[in-house]
């Protein structure tokens, strides 16, 4: 990751903060992972130490396979998150924060991720928050147009849970570059994702155009298997008798 001077303090340390680690402080109590992110203090705490941060900004870091997750409704407060690939789990929609290791190189044509070249959905361009900062970082204008203002950042009025996402929990990409999930109260974050969002466009209208040059043109899997078929059904060719 490339931190420029124009990174604020709290987002370099969410992107380097290992969470879900014990509480040294409640080491003895039961559920003391570290799981919640205070930015005014850009320290990881857990549930037993909220009452000195009560009145902070305060961020539920989730975890699926081992890799932190955040709500996108929270991450839409602090940043636009126009084409970042968005899941959905426990009904909710999620962002990774870091960019995650691939098993395998993945081969074929399709769309990647514009940092570490993940395979995406169209018309998604970064995999994680992580990714999308690191290449506006690099640009001339950086993150300033990027990043809102937020003086309140609540926890979930539902309470806390222990932020673990099982494996057995649905976990499928969502279908929908919208950078709020519309559920009320976020109107004004989400205008305000749009006017940042027309920058953002340059950048598809830019890789389209890359990944078409690039990339070799292939025949589309019904015509293929069309012409298998009619291979097939055509009478066999025999020898003439004499």
């Amino acid at each position: 990751m490339l931190f420029s001077s124009y990174v604020p303090r709290w987002l370099q340390v969410l992107l380097t903060e290992k969470f879900f680690n014990a509480c040294i402080i409640h080491e003895d109590a039961r559920k003391n992972e570290k799981n919640i992110y205070c930015l005014d203090c850009c320290i990881s705490i857990c549930p037993r130490c909220l009452a000195p941060h009560s009145s902070h900004r305060l961020l539920q870091v989730r975890r699926y396979v081992y890799h932190d997750v955040i709500r996108l409704d929270d991450a839409t407060k602090l940043m636009d998150c126009a084409f970042v690939q968005s899941y959905i789990t426990n009904s909710a929609k999620v962002v990774f924060i870091n960019q995650r290791p691939q098993t395998r190189q993945f081969r074929g044509s399709g769309n990647f991720c514009t940092i570490c070249d993940r395979s995406l959905q169209d018309p998604y361009l970064f995999c994680s928050l992580s990714c999308k900062i690191d290449y506006l970082s690099r640009t001339e204008d950086g993150l300033s147009k990027f990043l809102f203002e937020c003086n309140y950042l609540p926890l979930p009025d539902s309470g806390l849970d222990d932020g673990l996402v099982t494996p057995d929990s649905v976990l499928e990409p969502s279908c929908s570059t919208k950078t709020s999930s519309g559920s009320g109260g976020y109107d004004e974050v989400w205008c305000r994702a749009l006017a940042c969002t027309a920058a953002t466009s340059e950048i598809v209208r830019k890789k389209r155009t890359s990944l078409t040059a690039c990339r070799p043109t292939c025949p589309p899997v019904s015509e293929v298997s069309g012409n298998l078929m009619n291979r097939r059904k055509k009478a066999p060719q025999r020898a003439p008798l004499y």
